[in-house]
């Protein structure tokens, strides 16, 4: 069986986009479609469905095969994808993910998105020997560095996000002025990526509660893959944006 797919990314962390519930074999499709080798190549397949109690669904499966609850740049490219292909007009929208309703408002240009806005929750944040945990959803290692450029992700990456039962992912971040943070990441089920979208939103949650950047005002994440904009209330309340881009259609046997 033919299944239709839509490659995006969201600052280079890239996905293959589905439209219907997720199959039952979906954590060996995903590792198998995954491979940047031997299939089209992504961080991990992410299905989109209609949904009762929220506008769309949203189920991650990272290149591993397993199941995320939440992510960042993929849930702004769903909204790219449901506002484009015409499964809505509303630019104002909520989707339901394994961590719970996350609200999205959409800029468009040319009636098609650039960019949206992610209510992404309250991030709840505790301080640890490696650094900060933070529960965005999904869990987060927060390590401050002086040089994240320096920061050895090959091998502290994977040995700091195994330090935790079910895994981590694992920030390092070095501050490069009172609003602009320097951050890369080893996501736990598919090691280095050029961005995570809750990652960003992990380390400034983490930065502003350290006092190292201000609550209420946007916080410029340079990644590998691009800028994010996060920003974060006295409550701990974060609202992420950043830019949404389809790569190209495809084809691949279920």
């Amino acid at each position: 069986m033919k299944m239709h797919f839509t490659k995006m990314q969201g600052l280079g962390n890239d996905y293959l986009y589905f439209y219907g519930e997720a199959p039952g074999d979906a954590a060996g499709l995903s590792r198998r479609l995954s491979d940047r080798h031997f299939g089209p190549g992504a961080d991990g397949l992410i299905f989109i469905a209609p949904a009762q109690d929220a506008d769309f669904s949203m189920r991650i499966f990272n290149a591993d095969g397993s199941e995320a609850r939440m992510c960042g740049n993929g849930i702004r490219c769903v909204g790219k994808y449901v506002y484009d292909k015409g499964h809505t007009h509303k630019r104002e929208l909520v989707i339901a993910t394994g961590a719970g309703p996350r609200r999205l408002r959409l800029a468009c240009e040319g009636g098609k998105v650039v960019s949206v806005a992610v209510d992404m929750g309250r991030a709840l944040v505790r301080s640890g020997t490696d650094g900060d945990f933070v529960d965005m959803g999904n869990p987060h290692l927060v390590h401050f560095v002086p040089d994240a450029e320096a920061a050895p992700l090959l091998t502290e990456g994977p040995r700091l996000s195994g330090s935790v039962p079910d895994g981590v992912n694992v920030e390092f971040v070095s501050q490069l002025g009172p609003a602009c943070l320097r951050m890369r990441v080893w996501e736990r089920g598919s090691g280095v990526t050029l961005a995570c979208g809750t990652g960003a939103c992990a380390a400034a949650a983490a930065a502003v509660r350290r006092g190292l950047c201000p609550p209420e005002q946007p916080i410029e994440l340079r990644l590998d893959g691009g800028v994010l904009r996060v920003t974060v209330s006295a409550e701990g309340q974060v609202e992420m944006e950043g830019p949404a881009e389809t790569v190209y259609e495809g084809e691949v046997e279920g």
